[in-house]
């Protein structure tokens, strides 16, 4: 893997250290310990996949290993807000649905890849499927509609730009758009709050709508330099809520400014790019291992940016508040070594 990857990485996950100093400066030891386990990770699994490719041949393996990981999280899961998302560890909560998002991607990438004739291709929509419905469903009723969606929306890009015949891909959208209606009944109290709340932020000022208020808010008073290192009011004064997770970015911006937001959205375009150059010289191959590889990247750039686009749209009020982390910047342990293992398993 080129070395070109590490250098926005480094500079993002740099801001995020520099945000979290600012804002919960205690968190800062957890913060280097997750870093460092995170490159410990990495290190194994790229020897590995490097060396051996263990990962790339046992995808199924940990597709299934992860998926009972979330089952557990159902009956085992610590329950925090309504939502059983973690297993204790007792050093630090694992958000299952985080790692299992990795595994997703390569499982699915092993299964589009390895398709040799047109017969294999009719049968390849409603496996792919099968592969998708049993994590979409786990994860929906923990629940956490945002991870699910991800999931959803990460397979629809690969069987899109796969041999799938088109024809089963859009008949299944039509029926997702069909059954929306049914979906709203299905959501807890809370989750309907926030779509209400976006959609008029009056509805409930003190409640839904006060986290995305006191994130818009947070993020206007930056300016253009932004107030300083440990200087943001709504951070220090507890107005802005879960400013080291959930709105990282609107704490990062009140403090480094507009500049540094700019900065931070262009770091991830970089990132991006250089994922999809490589991404571009895997196209249009017979070998299947290179398949593989153009499959692999394209599910880990759609993850990479459809995760980064939800949390920075919520944090400036564009999108729904929807609990999903910001690469490299949020602090959580779950959410900084799922990336790390995502990135040791690029071929």
């Amino acid at each position: 893997m080129p070395t070109s990857y590490y250098i926005p990485i480094v500079i993002l996950y740099l801001f995020g250290l520099l945000n979290l100093i600012g804002v919960r400066g205690d968190l800062v030891p957890s913060y280097l310990t997750f870093f460092g386990v995170g490159l410990i990770i990495f290190l194994i699994i790229r020897y590995f996949q490097v060396q051996k490719h263990f990962f790339r041949q046992n995808t199924t393996v940990f597709y299934w290993i992860f998926i009972l990981f979330l089952i557990l999280t159902h009956f085992f899961g610590s329950e925090i807000k309504g939502s059983k998302r973690w297993i204790d560890l007792y050093f630090f909560q694992l958000q299952t649905s985080e790692i299992f998002k990795i595994f997703f991607v390569a499982q699915l990438a092993n299964i589009l890849s390895s398709v040799k004739s047109p017969i294999e291709n009719s049968r390849l929509f409603i496996k792919t499927v099968f592969y998708t419905l049993i994590p979409f469903l786990l994860i929906f009723t923990q629940p956490d509609l945002g991870s699910s969606l991800i999931i959803l929306l990460v397979f629809f890009v690969l069987v899109l730009l796969s041999t799938v015949p088109k024809k089963q891909i859009f008949g299944l959208i039509g029926l997702i758009i069909a059954l929306l209606p049914l979906l709203w009944f299905t959501l807890k109290d809370y989750q309907q709050s926030r779509v209400l709340s976006f959609v008029n932020p009056s509805v409930d000022v003190s409640g839904a709508s006060y986290n995305m208020t006191q994130a818009k808010i947070a993020i206007g008073s930056g300016t253009l330099l932004g107030k300083g290192l440990g200087l943001g009011k709504q951070s220090q004064l507890n107005f802005l809520p879960e400013f080291h997770t959930d709105f990282a970015f609107s704490s990062l911006v009140e403090q480094f400014g507009f500049v540094g937001g700019v900065l931070v959205i262009l770091l991830y375009m970089i990132l991006f790019f250089l994922l999809f150059y490589r991404m571009a010289s895997s196209l249009y191959s017979d070998d299947a291992d290179v398949r593989y590889r153009f499959f692999y990247l394209l599910g880990f750039s759609t993850l990479l940016i459809i995760q980064t686009s939800i949390n920075i749209g919520m944090n400036l009020g564009l999108l729904p508040v929807a609990g999903i982390t910001l690469p490299f910047i949020t602090y959580g342990g779950s959410s900084l070594i799922t990336f790390m293992i995502g990135l040791a398993l690029i071929p």
